[in-house]
């Protein structure tokens, strides 16, 4: 995927109300555009070869055949693509078989929004994620992300951050383009475990560079 574009998001769940639901959330949040949405298996195969969707969330309970051969289709219909499995239940058994047969990542629908948008950023980075249900504590999420402080690059694009400055106003700044200001802001979201900006700046300005 190139780093000047959003990713583009496939969202497949048999729950209408929470998909529209969960799409215009995703809508709303920075880097993400939803290109589709899909009732059932069969259908989430068609739309993302037709689509070519970066990532796709895999209802477990999803009408169809399945959702190992669901995913195996995927994989096969759009190689590359990350599929990000969403679920109600937190069965390790599942988990880890999902995970072996090419899933890129596992939530539970009762995290959040940030926690979501945080795992799929992750994903996109070739991290692998488990975010579950924990018992009383909130999710429990554990995530691969890319190692290593900020680059100088990306420290002075956080500064600017940190002033308020809107990405336009960062690419004259800095003399790059909006779309190079994006892809900074998604290499620092993914490094620190960002959902926002200021967390972003908050987590970020602590770390050493590169």
């Amino acid at each position: 995927m190139s780093g000047d574009r959003d990713i583009r998001v496939l969202a497949s769940d048999d729950h209408g109300l929470l998909r529209s639901a969960l799409c215009e959330l995703l809508d709303l949040a920075p880097g993400m555009t939803v290109v589709g949405q899909a009732d059932d298996g069969p259908s989430a195969v068609a739309l993302a070869a037709a689509l070519r969707p970066d990532l796709v969330l895999l209802d477990v309970e999803m009408p169809g055949p399945g959702p190992h051969a669901t995913l195996g289709e995927l994989l096969r219909a759009v190689p590359g693509v990350r599929v990000v499995m969403l679920t109600m239940h937190s069965d390790r058994k599942l988990v880890d078989s999902l995970l072996a047969a090419g899933a890129a990542g596992f939530v539970h629908k009762g995290v959040d929004q940030d926690a979501l948008v945080a795992a799929m950023r992750s994903v996109m980075t070739g991290g692998t994620v488990i975010c579950l249900q924990g018992t009383g504590a909130g999710p429990v999420a554990l995530a691969e992300e890319p190692a290593g402080p900020l680059t100088a690059r990306e420290r002075e694009v956080l500064e600017c951050v940190a002033q308020a400055m809107s990405n336009r106003q960062i690419g004259r700044r800095l003399d790059i383009t909006e779309g190079t200001v994006k892809r900074h802001l998604r290499n620092i979201f993914a490094k620190v475990g960002a959902t926002s900006r200021l967390d972003a700046v908050n987590k970020g300005l602590g770390r050493g560079v590169g």
